[in-house]
């Protein structure tokens, strides 16, 4: 079993590919929310879905950056595991009930990040819309950025969720259940950048 130590470490190699989002003007026209899963059947608000906590991270420092720029707001993701309700739908009902934020776009047709960023880009193409604020997980942003950028889009890079700790001790070298997760995002994000650096090659050569 995984070490948080290590499994951090794995997910630092990620993260370090991009970073904190600076205060200088970058003038992107739309904030880019991607989905990052749903709390199935919640009990606490009526047994309907709602965002998890993936997501609402990325909800909570988009809001952020709309409060700061005052851009618009799209929000991108279908119904990967075949929910009756879309990730982007409970978004927008999340940053507009709880942040008190406007969402202007929902894409909620895609269930992956390739289709996030082809269907957000058909969307945005008809507004004359390419330069974007993308939000996501750091360790998360070097693949979608790269996407989104291969599908046109002018990128700035807005990641939140690094991964942080308070202090090293003892504890953070001792196996914990909680870092096979932290393990299996960086697996995951490895593959999908590989998978995609292939693809793209194989294209360019056809």
């Amino acid at each position: 079993m995984p070490t948080p130590y290590f499994a951090e470490g794995a997910l630092h190699l990620l993260e370090a590919q991009t970073a904190v989002l600076d205060n200088k003007p970058h003038n992107a026209d739309v904030i880019v929310i991607l989905g990052g899963g749903t709390y199935f059947r919640a009990p606490e608000y009526a047994g309907n879905d709602s965002v998890s906590d993936t997501t609402l991270a990325r909800l909570r420092y988009g809001a952020k950056l709309q409060r700061e720029t005052g851009k618009p707001i799209l929000v991108t993701a279908g119904k990967p595991v075949g929910n009756s309700v879309a990730e982007a739908t409970q978004m927008r009902a999340a940053l507009e009930q709880d942040f008190h934020v406007p969402v202007q776009w929902t894409e909620e047709t895609s269930d992956n990040t390739y289709k996030n960023a082809l269907y957000t880009f058909q969307i945005l193409q008809k507004a004359g819309i390419k330069k974007i604020y993308l939000v996501t997980h750091a360790s998360h942003m070097p693949r979608a950025a790269a996407i989104f950028r291969k599908v046109g889009f002018d990128v700035v890079e807005a990641p939140t969720a690094f991964t942080t700790r308070y202090e090293i001790n003892l504890l953070a070298f001792l196996p914990r259940s909680e870092s096979l997760q932290d393990t299996k995002i960086f697996v995951h994000e490895v593959i999908g950048l590989v998978w995609y650096q292939l693809k793209s090659s194989f294209i360019n050569k056809s």
